[in-house]
């Protein structure tokens, strides 16, 4: 099987989020095709990425080898996954953001009973999480060689009109177009630009 991202340089990284785009992600009874990506570069060149400071405990995964997951937790209960890519000793990861429940359509349901929609049950990076059942368990574990808990594999044809814009939920370099988007695609999240909290004026 060929994955031809994993042989692009970490400076590639935002072509790599595009190459994953339609590439199917299996773990746990259920299957979602990718319709939405986040690219993320590493140290001292993207103050958006959790590498951008170097190598701690937390983001040492981020460092390769390419293709395996970055797993990290928000807010203190939800979690988000990567995937990692370029070469060893080079942080470069794709954050996954969005996809559409293609196998396992019931196992996905009941893990988000509050979906209205079959098109809701992975619009986000956390949505994504709950239907494939996977948490920080899944840290550091690979998806191409069929150790770990989820697999991927390519699509069966080509993904379609791939569009780009501003990335989503951080601070810094928020404003570069590395979000990237099956054009049309109803299961792709809702795009929200980051609106910097205003500080309270003392008296």
């Amino acid at each position: 099987m060929t994955y031809s991202w994993l042989e692009l340089p970490a400076e590639a990284v935002d072509q790599a989020a595009r190459q994953l785009l339609g590439w199917r992600l299996t773990a746990n009874g259920v299957t979602v095709r990718l319709t939405e990506v986040e690219a993320y570069s590493g140290l001292g060149e993207d103050p958006a990425s959790h590498a951008h400071r170097g190598v701690t405990n937390r983001n040492a995964v981020m460092f390769g080898p390419a293709g395996r997951l970055y797993v990290y937790q928000i807010y203190g209960m939800h979690f988000c996954a990567n995937i990692v890519c370029g070469e060893p000793g080079r942080a470069a990861a794709v954050l996954l953001r969005a996809g559409e429940v293609v196998g396992g359509l019931e196992t996905a349901r009941s893990r988000r009973p509050a979906a209205r929609r079959d098109a809701d049950l992975a619009a986000g990076p956390a949505k994504l999480m709950q239907v494939l059942e996977l948490n920080r368990a899944a840290n550091d574990t690979s998806v191409v060689d069929g150790t770990g808990p989820a697999t991927l594999s390519p699509p069966d044809g080509a993904a379609g009109t791939i569009e780009a814009g501003p990335r989503v939920g951080v601070t810094a370099a928020h404003d570069v177009p590395w979000r990237f988007w099956l054009a049309g695609d109803p299961t792709v999240s809702v795009y929200r630009r980051h609106t910097p909290k205003r500080r309270a004026v003392r008296r």
